[in-house]
């Protein structure tokens, strides 16, 4: 930006209002990503310069340097295009699920259990340490990576992916907050994949109302002991550590809420019942009881009093995440339908060839990647530390979660009675859609979320 302005102001002072003006509005276009600033900002302090000499010649040989300097990653990413790493990575993980994930699904699903081997596999890859920082043990892959993982897992088995997503979600408190102690026992084991972690927020009488939450912790010398029940916990009962928030101070709402790191083997901890599910079958959900469960003093997270505040910084970069699962769902479901339409004959030709259900075609894929492109800005804007994330990742996690729906109920139209049994995948797909619109603040949250934050700019 500094480069930028001064070779408008150059152009300026040498009499080129034109080249002021270009630079101002390269400035605009440029100022979404550093390199693209710097580097044509760069171009316009010699091409103010130039100009004022007279020696317009020169210009094209500063375009050339320019444009080699300014990297791939940087070009792909302001113009809303992923980059040959990210696309790389894509086709990893999209052969990994194809061949390792999508065979356990429907097994998965129907007997309601845990895709040990899809997880396994996961496990095995190599790439369980993209979605963790490099100094905790993993490869220091960004917001974006961790959306390009879930979303091709969950294109072919959407319990999988719930069971990427959680495990890193579950110790995002624990690397934004905690302490170095808390850092390196508890997330290299979950990089490596040999642990798994949960996030525990919600209760019976606190879900959207978080802020409400019953469950207490009472300093006791060198430990903390909480009471209380906590439900709708994904993995219950399967990860080795649990990030519980808890209330620890007198004052009501939001004030007085820590989080903790607690593991299963801890006196007092115990998992209760498990959920009996619409979708994402084989992810358990249920509840934890807590009972004078003592926690160890250190395993405090962060500040005593700042959980709501941390609970809060995770699900802003989360939703994108959830969005992201929705649009692989959503994916999965088109292509299954798209197959479908090419093989399936009626009235002497393909499906395929009928107007009305090609339009319903155009309308899902139209709709996935808007929700796709929606939540890699949101991942972005995220990655870059940018002002507005909470209600752009709101606003992804809203879209791309009413988009799955709506794609796979549409998928399991166009497949007909087919579709609705168990013969074919879309059937689970939506039954699996429907709770990304639930978990991570229900769609009405999110909506919530994003109009507060509009009024907020203009008062």
């Amino acid at each position: 930006a500094a480069f930028m302005l001064a070779g408008a102001g150059l152009g300026n002072r040498f009499g080129r209002l034109r080249t002021f003006r270009i630079g101002l509005v390269i400035y605009a276009v440029g100022s979404g990503t550093t390199a693209l600033a710097v580097n044509f900002g760069m171009l316009f302090v010699g091409w103010s310069v130039i100009e004022g000499l007279g020696a317009v010649l020169v210009i094209p040989a500063i375009v050339a340097l320019a444009a080699a300097n300014y990297s791939g990653k940087d070009r792909a990413m302001a113009f809303g295009i992923l980059a040959e790493e990210y696309e790389a990575l894509r086709d990893a993980v999209r052969r990994l699920a194809e061949t390792s994930f999508a065979p356990h699904a429907a097994a998965a699903d129907e007997h309601a259990e845990f895709p040990w081997a899809s997880f396994h596999a996961w496990r095995d890859s190599g790439l369980v340490g993209s979605l963790y920082p490099a100094d905790l043990g993993g490869d220091g892959g960004d917001a974006t990576t961790y959306a390009v993982v879930v979303e091709e897992a969950a294109r072919v088995c959407a319990s999988t992916s719930l069971a990427i997503l959680i495990s890193r979600f579950g110790v995002t408190p624990i690397i934004r907050h905690g302490s170095e102690y808390l850092r390196e026992r508890y997330v290299p084991p979950v990089a490596r994949g040999e642990w798994q972690a949960s996030y525990c927020l919600s209760e019976p009488g606190a879900g959207s109302d978080v802020a409400s939450m019953t469950t207490r912790a009472v300093r006791d010398g060198d430990r903390w002991v909480l009471n209380g029940r906590k439900c709708w916990i994904t993995n219950a009962g399967i990860s080795d550590v649990y990030t519980i928030f808890a209330r620890t101070g007198e004052a009501p709402g939001a004030r007085g809420i820590s989080a903790f790191v607690v593991e299963p083997s801890f006196p007092g901890f115990r998992v209760g019942k498990l959920e009996h599910k619409m979708g994402m079958r084989g992810s358990p959900t249920g509840e934890l009881l807590l009972d004078d469960c003592e926690v160890p003093a250190e395993n405090l997270i962060g500040e005593e009093g700042q959980g709501f505040a941390y609970a809060m910084g995770a699900l802003d970069t989360s939703r994108p995440i959830v969005g992201a699962q929705a649009v692989g769902i959503a994916q999965g479901a088109l292509d299954v339908a798209t197959r479908y339409l090419t093989e399936r004959e009626q009235f002497g030709k393909p499906i395929a060839e009928f107007q009305g259900l090609q339009f319903m075609l155009a309308d899902m894929a139209t709709q996935v990647e808007a929700a796709r492109t929606l939540v890699l800005r949101a991942c972005s804007m995220v990655d870059a530390g940018a002002p507005g994330v909470s209600k752009v990742s709101a606003m992804a996690k809203l879209f791309a979660s009413d988009t799955a729906m709506r794609v796979t109920t549409d998928a399991v139209q166009l497949l007909g009675g087919a579709g609705y049994t168990t013969d074919h995948p879309v059937e689970r797909m939506m039954r699996d859609a429907k709770v990304t619109q639930i978990y991570e603040g229900t769609n009405q949250v999110q909506r919530v979320v994003i109009s507060r934050r509009l009024l907020e700019d203009v008062r």
